[in-house]
């Protein structure tokens, strides 16, 4: 239990820092390089849509970075 909220407080920070500081915050350029993997993926493949390719390339990159 402590470790689901723990990784909660972790996200909150993350997307509160990236929120604040912008491209100066160490998780803001591979959140939208995951962003833009996944669009990519998602205009290329037939089942995939831009928008949701682009979201799950962004919270798989934002996953990566808060699980630590």
């Amino acid at each position: 239990m402590n470790d689901n909220n723990d990784l909660a407080a972790r996200a909150k920070d993350e997307i509160s820092g990236m929120a604040k500081q912008g491209m100066a915050h160490p998780s803001t350029k591979p959140v939208l390089t995951g962003a833009a993997i996944g669009a990519v993926a998602g205009v290329l493949l037939p089942v995939v849509s831009l928008p949701l390719g682009l979201a799950v390339g962004a919270g798989f990159a934002f996953w990566q970075r808060i699980k630590r």
